[in-house]
């Protein structure tokens, strides 16, 4: 079956147009468009909040935008196809900063330690959180060199330390760390180290653990053209809900490989079977560090290419995704230049994946900063 490159794939109804408990107490505890309308009007405002303007320049984009979703798909397909065989990466650049923000604060934050090793970073304001689990946390505050947090010493295996911060993540819970998801991932110092603890991966920014994840292109050439799909997430999502993602993105739990993790996500989002799933392509990392008052994401995202046939549909399994749609890959780009529409750290992957399939090309000014800058965090 040949696919229109605006292909709506949904889970359920497809439309165009729409869019422990005694330890908390004792702490207190497919339809296919064969043509847009074009003349349609946007059905949302164009301002500094969801489009870059001519004079976004010098807009605020020191805050992502997580709670996004008025905008549809015939919004996405109104937005200018400006470029001429070349690119104004003023607009690549923002998005990349957008996942890089708070710098000038990162002297606010001291060393979690565990077995010597420095494992994460933990804001000095948000230790007064932690202070309170005395027989969980040792905190040295020496304000002159050597301000650090650590676990009890009793705590000398990963089991016990996995057992304690979840039971602190309990007793604080959503007030604390919104978004609790019971999902675990592994605490190192660096990727394939030893693994110290596992932690609620809602906890991990704050924290400052560094956590990584998979994200996958999955691309059609038709007719000497390159497509994405490209998904929207759920209305119902906790974060960024109804906003524009990849066809398959996922962190990293414990225990799992990036090649099984990717096979089992492709599976869960976009119903790819395995037979299909593991041509996929290891294609390198992007990374960033963004300081958003307590919370500091040190996230390491490994990326994939998988060359989808022509004929392949994606279906969500987990309920996460409301629709996909495939899409030129030079609209795609547009989009995350010009718009607000993508969640803030697929931006990043699909820059990387425009420089890897050559639509962003040396001659383009700033060619070099905006390819380092995709590498601003520790890839380690």
């Amino acid at each position: 079956m040949s696919v229109s490159p605006y292909t709506i794939a949904g889970n359920g109804v497809r439309n165009l147009y729409s869019s422990s408990s005694s330890y908390i107490h004792r702490h207190n505890c497919p339809l296919t468009i064969s043509t847009i309308l074009k003349t349609r009007p946007l059905s949302f405002p164009l301002n500094r909040s969801y489009a870059v303007t001519p004079s976004s320049s010098t807009r605020n984009i020191s805050k992502p935008i997580e709670n996004c979703s008025i905008f549809t798909w015939d919004d996405v397909f109104q937005v200018s196809q400006s470029h001429n065989g070349s690119w104004d990466l003023g607009g690549f650049f923002q998005k990349i900063n957008l996942c890089n923000r708070g710098s000038e604060n990162r002297s606010d934050f001291i060393p979690f330690v565990v077995e010597d090793q420095i494992v994460g970073y933990v804001h000095n304001g948000f230790v007064d959180h932690l202070s309170k689990f005395k027989d969980v946390f040792t905190i040295m505050k020496d304000y002159t060199h050597d301000s650090h947090v650590t676990v009890q010493s009793a705590l000398k295996t990963p089991e016990s330390r996995t057992e304690a911060l979840g039971n602190v993540v309990k007793c604080l819970g959503e007030d604390v760390f919104p978004g609790i998801r019971n999902e675990l991932y592994p605490v190192t110092s660096s990727y394939g180290g030893k693994v110290y603890f596992s932690l609620e991966r809602a906890a991990a920014p704050y924290f400052g653990i560094k956590a990584y994840g998979i994200h996958m292109s999955g691309y059609v050439e038709k007719d000497e053209e390159k497509y994405l799909w490209i998904g929207k997430r759920s209305e119902t999502k906790a974060t960024y809900p109804g906003m524009l993602d990849h066809l398959v993105a996922g962190g990293l739990p414990h225990g799992m490989s990036c090649a099984e993790n990717v096979v089992k996500e492709c599976e869960e989002e976009a119903g790819i079977p395995r037979s299909i799933s593991s041509r996929a392509i290891p294609v390198g990392v992007v990374s960033y560090m963004d300081i958003d008052g307590y919370r500091f994401k040190r996230d390491v995202l490994f990326c994939y290419d998988l060359k989808l046939p022509e004929s392949f549909i994606p279906h969500n399994q987990d309920g996460e995704v409301g629709s996909f749609k495939l899409l030129p890959v030079t609209l795609v780009a547009d989009v995350i230049r010009d718009t607000d529409f993508f969640k803030a750290n697929c931006n990043l992957v699909i820059i990387d994946f425009l420089f890897r399939h050559g639509y962003i090309k040396p001659e383009d000014d700033g060619y070099l900063k905006l390819l380092q800058s995709l590498r601003s965090g520790d890839c380690s």
